[in-house]
């Protein structure tokens, strides 16, 4: 039984996040999707992770964007390698719906956005992945490389001003903080066919309200609580 839901950076309560232990977690827990964040080593690799530096999550410092391919391999999250983008999507193929999220700030990464697409294709993997990024820009610039692949925007609040750009753009996913969601936000999003994604649903409580709403796709980092919660227990 697949388990509607969003795998907040794989499985972070069990494994270190943004790992391929993480995603695989992901995968066995029969999720329907999975979200992971993607960013540019210095010599313009596509590689997974959160945070604009190495410092929380390895056992090295420093900027990602000041350190190479070869340089953020040598560094440990546990007993594991960052991973690159290509090596997170081989693993996930035909397995999970990815959300890759371009971790861009205005120019940050120049040439993020070519990369990560770089990828995807090289994979064959374009129906099975959309792009978000909470900047919105990345994502337009996103769709003028290419006219088909999924694209949706993050946001911390719900607005009906996103709608008429989204349907010029043909963006048809958009990423909202839960407790900014309302049900007239949630029908809008359903009367403009766009898949309205909850973010980051943790606390059982909430999971419970949300969980009402059919429509939505829950983004979470307590992968066994929804699955309790939405009906389908973890074995």
């Amino acid at each position: 039984m697949t388990i509607r839901g969003v795998a907040h950076r794989g499985d972070p309560v069990r494994f270190p996040e943004n790992t391929l232990s993480a995603f695989e977690a992901a995968v066995n827990h029969s999720y329907s999707h999975l979200e992971l964040d993607v960013q540019l080593s210095r010599d313009g690799v596509p590689v997974i992770c959160h945070d604009l530096s190495v410092d929380r999550t390895t056992d090295g410092s420093g900027r990602i964007k000041d350190l190479t391919l070869a340089e953020l391999k040598k560094l440990r999250i546990g007993q594991e390698e960052l991973p690159t983008l290509e090596e997170a999507l081989t693993l996930l193929k035909d397995r999970i719906i990815v959300n890759i999220e371009l971790k861009q700030l205005g120019r940050y990464y120049p040439g993020l956005e070519e990369a990560s697409l770089e990828v995807v294709r090289k994979l064959g993997m374009e129906e099975q992945v959309f792009f978000t990024s909470f900047d919105h820009y990345s994502v337009l610039r996103m769709r003028e490389l290419h006219s088909e692949v999924g694209l949706g925007w993050i946001n911390h609040g719900a607005s009906p001003a996103f709608f008429p750009l989204m349907k010029e753009r043909n963006l048809r996913y958009l990423a909202v903080g839960y407790r900014y969601l309302t049900p007239e936000f949630i029908r809008e999003c359903e009367q403009n066919e766009i898949q309205l994604i909850a973010w980051t649903v943790d606390d059982e409580e909430h999971m419970r309200m949300i969980s009402r709403y059919p429509s939505l796709l829950v983004c979470t980092n307590e992968l066994s609580r929804w699955a309790e919660v939405s009906g389908h227990p973890v074995p």
